[in-house]
């Protein structure tokens, strides 16, 4: 069976059922779409990646996110907020939206800065986590009880509410839609499919299963190289619509791993931007600890800044989350503690390494920031500055 190519026996058991289930459909349907193949692999109701593993994004997990590195990170981006908050002239209520919150540590570190430092805007807060996963909300309702919050200033729903006015924000969101995946040959696009060979699972070439795949690549005017593997996240402008569409007045700050289409879609990118992340070690093979392990794929920013422009929202800026975070001030805490002299020495380096853990342009520096509004003043945002 192809869960022999697995590495230990705990992977082995635990990915039987979903492995079992996606090879039945394959024997009975035949091919399945990669798209297909990677929304159940990450999202299936019982065997899932995202409904199974909350602990994923943890320090001992498969990959760290910025609020995993330290609260910094969601300390400067409350600040952001409240700036965000100020050009909206201080409404009574706002709403900040976060889908795919994880754990709940940046919903945490956000309130927690507010309370602090803030209070007026503290107390017009309504923190809603958008989180279909019941193990996900369990986590983040544990993570928040350390919250002083009014009674009904942190809500949970399935989906994006209607009518907000505020901020939608996501990080490390959009990179782990379900992907279909193309292959140029010659002037045609093939699709990926996922077959079983009687030992594993593997690619399979055929018709594009979606016409919208073409237009996708019709509407951007260009195509992969030729011999090249690309991802097309059709969720993605999908979303941004959704967004748009809930968004009564307000700003969208997307964080997210991503290019522009020029740069994601060149030809020396031959085998595109899939990646799998089990216990913080990469891999390109989607087809091994199914279940088990996370798949993420680059976003194109390109089309979901068009996609929203499309659907009434403004692009402001966009700019990369090292230069994001110097404008907030990240730099600042490490500079004191350099002030103070050689008895901090150490709490310098502990500083500086979170630091530079946040803003190194090979890691989590290089990840993009997104901001777009709705119905509000032209303002320059201290975060984007000359962005």
């Amino acid at each position: 069976m192809s869960e022999t190519v697995h590495d230990d026996f705990e992977t082995i058991t635990e990915s039987a059922p979903l492995v079992r289930e996606l090879r039945g459909r394959i024997e009975r349907d035949g091919p399945m779409t990669f798209r297909d193949f990677m929304d159940a692999a990450l999202y299936h109701p019982k065997h899932g990646y995202y409904r199974t593993r909350p602990e994923a994004t943890s320090r001992g997990g498969d990959y760290v996110t910025s609020p995993e590195v330290h609260p910094v990170f969601g300390s400067l981006l409350a600040r952001q907020i409240y700036e965000i908050w100020n050009v909206m002239s201080c409404p009574a209520r706002f709403d900040i939206i976060e889908q795919g919150g994880g754990r709940g540590l940046l919903a945490r570190d956000i309130l927690r800065w507010a309370a602090g430092h803030e209070p007026g805007f503290a107390a017009a807060l309504r923190y809603t986590l958008v989180e279909p996963s019941p193990l996900l909300r369990d986590e983040q309702r544990r993570t928040l009880a350390e919250i002083d919050a009014p009674e009904g200033a942190i809500i949970w729903c399935d989906d994006l509410p209607g009518a907000m006015e505020g901020c939608v924000l996501s990080n490390e969101l959009i990179d782990a839609f379900p992907v279909h995946r193309v292959v140029r040959q010659g002037d045609d696009l093939r699709e990926v499919y996922v077959a079983h060979d009687g030992a594993r699972f593997v690619d399979h070439l055929g018709p594009l299963s979606d016409p919208a795949l073409a237009r996708y690549f019709d509407g951007l005017g260009l195509l992969p190289g030729d011999g090249c593997y690309a991802e097309t996240n059709l969720e993605a402008p999908r979303w941004i619509a959704r967004v748009a569409s809930s968004l009564r007045r307000g700003y969208v700050l997307t964080f997210d791993y991503g290019y522009e289409a020029a740069q994601l879609y060149t030809p020396w990118r031959r085998d595109g931007t899939l990646l799998c992340f089990y216990r913080q070690s990469a891999s390109s093979d989607p087809y091994q600890r199914i279940g088990r392990q996370d798949m993420t794929a680059s976003v194109d920013f390109t089309t979901l800044r068009r996609a929203g422009e499309a659907a009434g929202l403004r692009t402001v800026a966009m700019t990369d989350q090292s230069d994001f975070l110097v404008r907030m001030g990240i730099g600042d805490g490490v500079a004191a503690v350099a002030r103070e002299g050689s008895a901090q020495l150490e709490e310098y380096f502990a500083r500086r390494n979170v630091v530079l853990d946040l803003i190194d342009p090979g890691k989590l520096g290089r990840i993009k920031v997104l901001l777009q509004s709705k119905d509000v003043p032209a303002a320059t945002l201290q975060g984007f500055g000359d962005a």
